[in-house]
């Protein structure tokens, strides 16, 4: 199937060769720019003050089952060039889950902040791959490189099928908007840490340990 990126019948070249979305050849050598703009607009949209922090987090309709139990030691950026590297999904992917992400926020009037943007994250990659990419990983292969269970990551899913009504495809204005959205967002001298040893119940080995090529097979799409 062609990504957005590549239809023939609504393109921006010169957006999608910046964003990295048009790749000539099998594989990308270095990690494609949207990755880091995207990285710079999810840190940027994510709730730091503390007080506004806890007083999202007193708002039942702003806890959502994305929300762990503290947040993951990794930072966003780096997250998303390891779901990058592992899944092999292709670069538009990610800007197809900058939407889903922003839609599912919404629709429950929720919080993007540090306790549930991880898991936002590689369940919006893992669905966008499903719907515009011709192969793409099983879940249990996602959960290891996320650093959840499977089991988790199965009801995740759910939960955001469900809170899209399962309308997962994008239409090309959206996805250029979005693609200029993104663009816009300078990822020099931005990064969100968060020194917590306890990563979303889940011990930070898991986030840092390599994930080897043969743990789950792929999966090609009917």
């Amino acid at each position: 199937m062609d990504t957005l990126a590549t239809d023939p019948s609504f393109i921006d070249s010169d957006v999608y060769l910046r964003l990295g979305l048009i790749v000539e050849g099998k594989r990308l050598k270095k990690f494609p720019t949207v990755l880091s703009r995207l990285a710079s607009s999810l840190e940027r949209s994510v709730l730091t003050d503390d007080d506004e922090l806890i007083e999202s987090l007193e708002m039942e309709d702003s806890v959502t089952v994305f929300d762990g139990r503290s947040p993951p030691e990794i930072s966003i950026g780096h997250y998303l060039d390891r779901i990058f590297k592992y899944s092999g999904c292709s670069p538009s992917c990610f800007v197809i889950a900058h939407i889903y992400i922003h839609q599912f926020l919404q629709r429950t009037r929720a919080h993007l902040k540090p306790l549930n943007v991880h898991r936002l994250i590689i369940t919006s990659v893992m669905l966008a791959a499903k719907v515009f990419d011709d192969r793409y990983f099983n879940n249990a292969y996602y959960a290891r490189v996320g650093g959840v269970s499977t089991r988790e990551l199965n009801r995740l899913e759910m939960k955001l099928l469900f809170t899209l009504d399962f309308k997962l495809q994008v239409d090309p204005q959206t996805f250029h908007t979005h693609c200029c959205e993104l663009e816009k967002q300078n990822s020099d001298g931005f990064q969100i840490e968060w020194p917590i040893k306890e990563a979303c119940r889940t011990n930070k080995e898991t986030w840092r340990k390599r994930t080897p090529e043969s743990v789950c097979s792929q999966t090609t799409a009917r």
